[in-house]
């Protein structure tokens, strides 16, 4: 019995100990941010009271995994989704895919990673990087002047969204902290003309090194996102005429260690609706207490069909109660030339999970 015993400890012990050459693992993770708020952009006709969703940080859920494949070779996926927490409603906003946020699948190595499906934008990460507001499309002046359009500005640089769909991404190694991605969007439109299909082409380039950070894209637009991946167009006399707008931006941060600051200009240029737009921002992050001071400004100058200029000003307060949870306060103007200026406010609480 005794060595019966033994043998079956032995055998436990070495199934144990064997190599595992296809461990997977998959993680729920997700972002509640919600807020309450006085709202008015420049040129708006009124004031909205409101509580809202996404004050600092869109609200998202949603799953990523990988597979060890061995050799290095790793399997990935991401499905996450948008999210509107003051109404429980799926989406950014009405008709959003529900995987607006990531839908993917692909490979990673030693040589970097692919990935096929819906991601980030090459617009995305650049911008979002170099502001002391992040990703809050609702008070970060560089965001608002890169993605959202108002009733009084139709001028926003990154005409194709911050995501894509229909998508092959390709992402280097590191090389000293620097890293670049190549995207190629599908227009997946029936050509019957002869004529090349409409596509989205862009790369992007992410650089940190010590207290030093600097990112930059480049894209080339014919199809929006999200949805069906429809040709951009331009209203000319009452017609929709197919449109190429190109957008670009160079930008980085700098942290001392007292506060960071952080710098970008960036330009838009269409071909039909005949508009060239130059964006300057600056921003700073000053840590106090438990949390930070964050402020932040940006122009936007526009010349052609339309001449005038949009400047939005931000300063806030972001105090976490834990490593997950945080607090913030955020004051806002925005002006545009020859419109009553804007001014908002809002209070709000962030949580990941």
């Amino acid at each position: 019995m005794k060595r019966h015993l033994t043998l079956i400890a032995v055998a436990v012990t070495t199934l144990l100990a064997a190599p595992a050459h296809a461990q997977s693992s998959v993680t729920l993770s997700g972002l509640a941010d919600a807020f309450v708020g006085s709202m008015r952009m420049a040129g708006a006709p009124g004031r909205v009271d409101q509580v809202g969703s996404g004050g600092l940080t869109t609200s998202w859920f949603g799953m990523r995994g990988v597979e060890d494949l061995g050799g290095g070779l790793a399997a990935t996926f991401a499905l996450t989704s948008f999210m509107r927490v003051d109404t429980g409603s799926a989406g950014r906003f009405d008709g959003d895919p529900f995987y607006s946020r990531d839908a993917n699948v692909g490979l990673s190595g030693s040589l970097g990673s692919v990935r096929l499906g819906r991601a980030t934008a090459p617009n995305f990460l650049p911008t979002i990087l170099t502001n002391p507001f992040g990703d809050s499309f609702t008070f970060s002046p560089l965001v608002l002047h890169a993605n959202v359009n108002t009733s009084a500005w139709s001028y926003r640089t990154t005409p194709a969204d911050t995501g894509w769909g229909n998508q092959v991404l390709y992402t280097t190694p590191s090389f000293g902290g620097l890293t670049a991605t190549l995207q190629y969007q599908f227009g997946e439109q029936l050509n019957t003309t002869g004529n090349d299909s409409k596509k989205n082409v862009g790369v992007n380039l992410i650089y940190s090194s010590g207290p030093w950070s600097a990112a930059a894209y480049y894209e080339r637009d014919q199809v929006s996102n999200p949805g069906n991946s429809a040709p951009l167009t331009t209203v000319v006399a009452g017609v929709a005429v197919p449109e190429t707008k190109k957008d670009w931006m160079v930008g980085g941060s700098y942290n001392p260690g007292f506060a960071k600051f952080f710098v970008t200009y960036g330009g838009a240029k269409t071909e039909v609706a005949d508009y060239d737009a130059k964006t300057t921002s600056l921003g700073v992050s000053v840590p106090v207490g438990a949390g930070s001071i964050l402020a932040a400004i940006a122009r936007t100058k526009v010349e052609g069909a339309y001449d005038g200029s949009r400047t939005t000003g931000s300063v806030g307060y972001d105090y976490f109660l834990s490593r997950r949870t945080d607090l913030y306060a955020v004051l806002m103007q925005d002006r545009i030339t020859d419109r009553s200026h804007g001014n908002s406010i809002g209070l709000g609480m962030r949580h990941r999970f």
